[in-house]
């Protein structure tokens, strides 16, 4: 075995070099440069190092950094591997090579640039076991040589040999398979240059404005699963004994579920004979209507069903345009009517009735004291009155029999002959309202006031003197709240007759003149702004809700008595209203003048309509608001009072829904989290007092139970593709009930409400009645640790005052007496401390020395 190496004096280490990659050709690397012609380095894989037993750390340590190979062991690897062999690089020099061993090295520190290298010649080899002997005088001056300064040399370019790596990355490169699939698009030449005009739009508000690409399965694409990884764990079985009474239990269990006093024999008779499903809670399409002879496109901006005649139902259309689209084609919207149209189950193809009008109509509703009488309001600001009652046998027939029953026997209109319902008739307006008077933007709302009172320019209340509905109240995008009257104003200077015939104008023949009086003359009786305080920005109202509209909604005996009884007297009271003018009119003091107002900012405002004197100025004024919260982020679409109880009052607007209590001015008794699309409309349920039904812009519609929930809808179900506009809900009868839901795309579709939603339980008011009760105690108890908190607080503030107050109060004497203080203290707490650290000692007599 060849003599062991002697240790070299220790030198910096260099950072290794970069290691240099092997190819076919690849000459090898001389060290004739630096001194050491002998030296080839070399890279020796780990497979390599195993082949020829010269593995690092095991076969190759720091105290035998070195192994002696065979040469024909050089040449027996490069027989087997050819140009893959570490040695390949150095096969001319192994075959060169005098001797039969050569000396492979280890260069842990990277001296020569490789990781190992080979020494070439028998005198290398012997150099490096028997290294010259250095004498002092040399080792002393090497202390004193630089090392030596690596010279950068730039790589010199060679061809590259391939070693089979290109096809691993061909055989794992992705490659379209496919055909492509080509598209042409092409327009008219004519059209070429021809001015473009982009717009935004809502995809899911315009008909066939997107497709939707449905996911399916190709077989083409199909993968099998050729391996799959599943993670198994065992665990011990589990077995479950029980020793105890377990019939003893059950009895147990059932007395505290059911109730043992209940009488099954009268529940069972209340439930017998309902219609429909009791586990069914989703609605039911049970027809659908659509105007497909208009040739514009339309949407429904208000839905009413008939008061007294079932099976009828009236919706307003107008054209989906934008304002600015309306300027553009307006000379084109003169040509197209504006209509209400009467649809009947009988017919869903045609329009039994159609009602005209100067402009779109946007909110319209049926007179609660004659339901022949009917009041729109336009996009335009103007207000359109209608009387039908020529065409009233077109839609109803009443029979005056000898029956005993109040209530009249109705036939709606399926049975009906069928002749008497192809064609639809045109019905022209009776009255418009004065155009430069009126509201200036669109109505957004209308309500006929009450049989039981009226009212005065100031707003005060007094009774009805003509004993029906003849009042209306109007809100419009122009910030103002209008009352109407539609009987004739007893003028303020009396008119000759002469003159009186050169104002008269001839009619047409199928126009009543029921409402002639009123025809483009027609002025508000009292106009309302909301003010916001000291700005002079005004409240922009979109719905209003008087104190008196749930007394409207109960109205069909009242209006079928009072149709049965003008039948009979073959007199309508509207066509005489001139008779009905009084001068001395009662007031009713303890009437409440206040209402619900929901704005455009999603602001809900309760005011009152009733004005006041300005002290200043000496003018009648409105008031101003009695509370205000900006609850919804939205435009408010609906306000409405429940029909179960006066003083709770729905609102839906932007993201959220909202439920009032009027005596409650702090804030909602509930207020729904955002949901996912914006709320479009909104109704209560008629028949159940804890359910209502929201409509969304997506088309779904969410029904709230909160009997069920109170924090979500208790289901949502999908209606249309499109945005809700409008939700009426009808008893049709004790055993049916229908809802209506207009959209969008002017489709209004009839819905059978399920008999879990038009079916109230046994407790259900009383529930819902204890729910809203608990709500206004929160509500109380939040406002009181709000004034507490508040009391609180301004308590700190002022102690904290006071505390300032004393501190700069103190006299001179005072501040120089704590400054005394404070330094004695010091100066026994120095003592102190100076005695315990040995620093001073305390003598007999109690003086102190100084050691230090």
């Amino acid at each position: 075995m060849a003599p062991k190496r002697k240790k070299k004096s220790s030198r910096r280490k260099k950072s290794p070099k970069p290691i240099l990659a092997a190819s076919e050709d690849m000459e090898p690397v001389n060290m004739e440069s630096m001194g050491h012609p002998e030296i080839y380095p070399l890279v020796l894989t780990t497979k390599t190092q195993e082949i020829f037993n010269c593995r690092i750390d095991e076969d190759i340590t720091d105290e035998q950094p070195y192994k002696l190979i065979n040469k024909e062991d050089i040449f027996e690897d490069l027989r087997n591997r050819a140009a893959v062999s570490d040695f390949h690089p150095v096969k001319k020099i192994v075959q060169e090579y005098p001797g039969n061993e050569l000396l492979l090295v280890y260069d842990k520190d990277f001296k020569y640039g490789l990781n190992f290298y080979l020494i070439g010649t028998e005198e290398g080899k012997e150099n490096y076991f028997n290294p010259p002997e250095v004498s002092e005088e040399q080792e002393e001056y090497k202390e004193y040589i630089p090392e030596d300064v690596y010279i950068y040399k730039p790589p010199v370019s060679k061809p590259w040999v391939s070693l089979g790596s290109e096809k691993e990355i061909e055989e794992e490169s992705v490659t379209e398979s496919t055909k492509q699939i080509t598209y042409m698009i092409s327009r008219k030449r004519s059209e070429f240059g021809a001015p473009i005009k982009f717009s935004d739009q809502n995809a899911s508000s315009v008909k066939d404005a997107y497709i939707e690409c449905t996911a399916y399965p190709d077989k083409n694409f199909t993968l099998k699963q050729l391996e799959k990884d599943v993670g198994m764990q065992v665990i011990p079985q589990i077995k479950d004994i029980s020793t105890q009474t377990k019939c003893v239990e059950i009895a147990l269990q059932q007395n505290e579920i059911t109730n043992t006093f209940i009488d099954d024999w009268k529940h069972l008779a209340e439930e017998e004979g309902t219609f429909g499903d009791k586990t069914d809670t989703h609605l039911k399409e049970y027809q659908s209507f659509t105007d497909l002879h208009s040739p514009m496109e339309k949407m429904i901006t208000c839905v009413s069903w008939h008061p007294t005649i079932y099976g009828l139902i009236a919706v307003s259309v107008a054209v989906r345009l934008s304002f600015e689209d309306r300027v553009h084609f307006s000379g084109k919207l003169l040509l197209q009517p504006s209509l209400i149209l009467f649809w009947s189950f009988s017919d869903p193809i045609h329009p039994q009735l159609m009602l005209e009008s100067p402009d779109d109509i946007f909110c319209f509703k049926f007179c609660p004291s004659d339901p022949n009488i009917i009041a729109g309001g336009c996009i335009n600001g103007q207000i359109v009155m209608w009387d039908i009652t020529a065409h009233a046998d077109r839609i109803e027939n009443i029979k005056a029999g000898g029956s005993r029953s109040k209530k009249a026997t109705l036939k709606p209109m399926f049975l009906l002959e069928p002749e008497s319902n192809k064609e639809a008739m045109y019905i022209r307006h009776c009255a418009v309202s004065s155009i430069e008077n009126g509201h200036k933007r669109v109505i957004t709302d209308i309500h006929w006031l009450s049989d039981t009172f009226e009212i005065n320019r100031m707003g005060s209340v007094f009774e009805n003197r003509s004993g029906i509905c003849c009042q209306l109240v109007t809100c419009s995008a122009d910030c103002t709240i209008c009352f109407w009257d539609i009987r004739p104003q007893k003028p303020l200077t009396p008119q000759t007759t002469e003159k009186k015939k050169e104002e008269s104008i001839e009619i047409p023949f199928d126009v009543p003149s029921t409402f002639l009086h009123l025809d483009l003359s027609w002025k508000p009786l009292t106009k309302l702004r909301l003010s916001k305080g000291e700005t002079s920005l005004d409240h922009c109202p979109t719905k209003i809700s008087l104190n008196e509209d749930h007394l409207l909604c109960k109205t069909q005996d009242k209006m079928l008595a009072q149709s049965k009884t003008a039948k009979a007297e073959e007199m309508n009271p509207y066509h005489n209203l001139e008779s009905g003018v009084a001068n001395l009119l009662k007031p009713i003091d303890d009437f409440c003048t206040k209402f619900f107002v929901g704005t455009e900012e999603g602001e809900v405002i309760y005011t009152d309509w009733k004005m006041e004197r300005d002290p200043e100025t000496g003018r009648f004024m409105p008031k101003k608001p009695v509370s205000l919260h900006t609850i919804h982020d939205g435009i408010v679409h609906t306000i409405q009072r429940s029909p179960f109880y006066d003083d709770i009052i729905l609102t839906v607007g932007g993201w959220n829904v909202a439920i009032w209590k009027e005596s409650v001015m702090t804030g909602p008794l509930l207020q729904s989290c955002c949901a996912p699309k914006r709320y479009t409309s909104g109704h209560w349920s008629l028949t159940r007092p804890g359910v209502f039904y929201i409509g969304r812009e997506d088309g779904y519609i969410d029904i709230w139970d909160l009997l069920e929930k109170t924090h979500e809808p208790a289901q949502s179900q999908n209606i249309c593709i499109t945005m809700i506009t409008c939700i009426k809900p009808w008893i049709f009868s004790p055993k049916q009930q229908f809802i209506a839901i207009a959209d969008y795309y002017g489709t209004l579709h009839i819905l059978e409400i399920p008999w879990t939603l038009s079916r109230p339980s046994t407790n259900e008011m009383t529930s819902i009645n204890h729910y809203f009760e608990r709500e206004v105690k929160h509500l109380e108890y939040v406002e009181q640790r709000k004034k507490i908190r508040e009391q609180e607080k301004k308590e700190m503030e002022e102690e904290m005052a006071k505390k300032k107050v004393k501190i700069y109060q103190k006299s001179k004497e005072q501040m120089e007496a704590e400054l005394k203080m404070d330094y004695e203290s010091y100066l026994e707490l120095e003592k102190t401390v100076l005695i315990n650290l040995g620093l001073i000692k305390v003598t007999e007599k109690g003086s102190y020395l100084d050691v230090m």
